[in-house]
């Protein structure tokens, strides 16, 4: 019986100096590889079922074999990579405008208004609180991690002027009138996921507000929609979101890790999580994008 106590204890107490050894790393290092893993895990899953989406959209398009939409996407995010090495102060304009609709369209989604330009300009406003809230709050890092991505944002005239308190400023407003003629708990969610941002970008450095933001609230939210599409039972359709999620995010993760392994040969770690949070988001980010459009328009 002792021995088992002591067994016990001494198997307690070495989870318990891993876990407090791994706080202290991740606490030295800002945290920023608690984030990879949080995006590597959350994060990229509501992106998971991507391949199911591609068989949806194959079958409007009546092209039966499902490898067109593998090699059409694998492409697509392998030309998105190598534009950012050539291009990356381009690629990364486009990427936040395109990354801020995205934002607020699928964070608005649940409301299910009409897609007009009135509406999609509102979701651009509602979803650029995401990236001008770092910005005013913590400006001198957010700037870091812009010139870690290539991309020196200081010499532009709107990070020194009161443009970006003006675009915040539309961005709460945007979404006061997003939920201006609907019922109140659904007003109050879109308001409180605003004062949320904002709230995480004063209060934590950059990166680790965006991922909260990114996996707790955007990638949650939008995982649920699909739960439901798969399964009105939410417990049936979490099972079942888990098993076809779980091989398409442990595929990514690994080459996510991968790609870190070889740019940490050239960069300082923190640089190194940098480039693969961001530039991996935009690879996939952009034919995730396209392909949700597509339906969009063939379902119409």
């Amino acid at each position: 019986m002792i021995n088992e106590i002591n067994f016990k204890h001494s198997l307690i107490f070495f989870n318990f100096c891993i876990v407090f050894s791994a706080i202290e790393y991740l606490k030295n290092n800002n945290l920023n590889l608690l984030c990879l893993f949080l995006i590597l895990t959350i994060g990229i899953s509501h992106g998971a079922l991507d391949n199911i989406k591609g068989k949806k959209l194959l079958k409007f398009l009546k092209i039966k074999s499902i490898s067109l939409f593998y090699i059409g996407y694998i492409l697509i995010s392998l030309f998105i990579i190598l534009v950012w090495f050539f291009f990356p102060e381009f690629l990364l304009i486009t990427f936040l405008i395109i990354a801020s609709y995205h934002f607020g369209k699928e964070d608005t989604d649940f409301i299910f208004y009409k897609n007009t330009l009135k509406k999609d300009f509102l979701y651009f406003l509602k979803g650029s609180l995401v990236i001008t809230a770092p910005l005013i709050f913590h400006k001198n890092k957010t700037i870091e991690i812009f010139k870690s991505l290539n991309f020196n944002i200081s010499e532009f005239f709107i990070i020194e002027s009161e443009f970006l308190y003006l675009l915040l400023i539309a961005s709460l407003l945007s979404s006061f009138y997003l939920t201006f003629k609907k019922e109140l708990d659904l007003k109050s969610i879109l308001i409180m996921d605003c004062f949320s941002i904002l709230i995480l970008n004063y209060f934590l450095n950059p990166i680790l507000a965006f991922t909260i933001y990114f996996c707790f609230l955007h990638s949650i939210r939008h995982s649920l929609s699909l739960i439901l599409e798969l399964d009105n039972n939410i417990f049936r359709g979490f099972r079942s979101f888990m098993k076809k999620a779980i091989p398409l995010t442990l595929i990514t993760a690994i080459m996510y890790l991968i790609s870190l392994y070889f740019i940490n040969n050239y960069y300082e770690l923190d640089q190194a999580v940098y480039k693969v949070i961001f530039i991996g988001l935009a690879s996939l980010t952009f034919p995730h994008i396209l392909l949700e459009y597509l339906i969009e328009k063939n379902e119409r």
